[in-house]
């Protein structure tokens, strides 16, 4: 048996543990990342690593710590640098650091079925039937997941008292975690779900709505982005990720595996200004971005790993996509250097001038 870890990004952790403890391996959680993690990652990833890369192999250093011997993580194609973390923090780990670590990596399903079935035939220690079960069961924790997430946007810039929706969420999650059966996820998102929704609010607020793109391990880890959905949520704003782990999943699996193309209305939204796919989210973010100003929201923020190279393309387009919408957009470059006061003190005069720019439209409209 295996003591298999993998990279923790945000909720992730609770279907990926879901299913490899189902399939009969031993599973050594990856700690939530920590100042600590980041520290330990950046002392031994290249200088030019974007922060994703040392925050993993941070938390695989710690993982290994606690006794993992082997990380099942992703791969990738196309012009983006992820594609090549794996091998990359592999030798590290290995030539470097010396630790007897295996890294097993599941490339994209329609260039690697041969390998795909290699893995899973090695991972996978019951029957053909159970691990579909399985596969079910994980799926519902994610969507249950996310479900719980995108309700707590709603609710949390309307509370009464703050930090009420974080409490209650965190709750969830562990119910989520807890749950053995697709009945216990559905009674538990359904009890959840019911607890959010008697949060006392202020019905009469009416938030700002602001869209968040970008990479999407900075979108989904809330340590990479500094909690930067939950600090506009106290801020009353009602926030919209433009990524959830389900669609990326259904995107990049499901839809890749049998090549249908997906996210269509995003890329052609994106085609007038930025043609060509550039390698991770960086065409997404400047489609997303002409979506959200369509939906009529009051900004965008995108969160972009230093050195990123995609999302430093999108960048330089976004402020003409930004005068064309007349949408504002804010980005967050994040490295280890990027400070949580720092980072909320810009939030705040970016919700100021949303603000703002909402009173001014309206006296316009009047």
């Amino acid at each position: 048996m295996m003591k298999i870890t993998f990279p923790h990004m945000g909720t992730s952790w609770i279907g990926f543990k879901t299913l490899l403890e189902g399939i009969g391996q031993e599973v050594v959680l990856p700690p939530p990342p920590t100042k600590h993690t980041l520290d330990l990652g950046t002392k031994y990833a290249p200088e030019f690593a974007c922060l994703p890369f040392k925050v993993l192999l941070g938390t695989y250093l710690e993982a290994v710590e606690l006794g993992a011997d082997t990380i099942v993580s992703s791969g990738g194609v196309g012009p983006c640098r992820a594609g090549y973390y794996t091998k990359l923090q592999q030798r590290i780990l290995q030539e470097q650091l010396g630790y007897d670590i295996r890294v097993i990596t599941f490339e994209p399903l329609r260039r690697n079925w041969i390998g795909t079935y290699r893995i899973l035939r090695d991972l996978v220690k019951v029957s053909f039937r159970e691990f579909l079960g399985l596969v079910w069961l994980t799926w519902q924790k994610l969507l249950a997941l996310d479900a719980l997430e995108r309700e707590s946007y709603r609710i949390r810039p309307l509370e009464i008292e703050t930090g009420t929706t974080s409490r209650l969420l965190t709750n969830a999650f562990a119910d989520i975690d807890n749950a053995d059966s697709v009945k216990e996820v559905k009674a538990a998102t359904t009890a959840n779900l019911e607890t959010m929704r008697n949060i006392a609010v202020d019905p009469e607020r009416k938030p700002l709505r602001v869209g968040i793109i970008g990479e999407i391990y900075v979108v989904l880890e809330p340590f990479v982005n500094l909690d930067v959905v939950e600090t506009l949520g106290h801020m009353g704003v009602y926030v919209d990720k433009s990524i959830f782990l389900t669609d990326w999943t259904i995107e990049n699996t499901v839809l890749d595996a049998f090549r249908v193309e997906g996210e269509m209305n995003i890329k052609d939204a994106a085609r007038p200004y930025l043609p060509e796919l550039v390698g991770g989210h960086g065409q997404n973010s400047i489609g997303e971005t002409i979506l959200y100003a369509k939906r009529g929201f009051d900004g965008v923020v995108q969160l972009a790993p230093f050195t990123c190279i995609p999302e430093i393309v999108a960048k330089s387009i976004i402020p003409k996509v930004s005068k064309d919408y007349n949408l504002p957009v804010l980005t967050l470059m994040l490295d280890e250097q990027t400070g949580k006061a720092g980072t909320s003190t810009r939030l705040e005069a970016f919700v100021d001038l949303l603000a703002m720019r909402r009173e001014r439209l309206r006296g316009e409209s009047a």
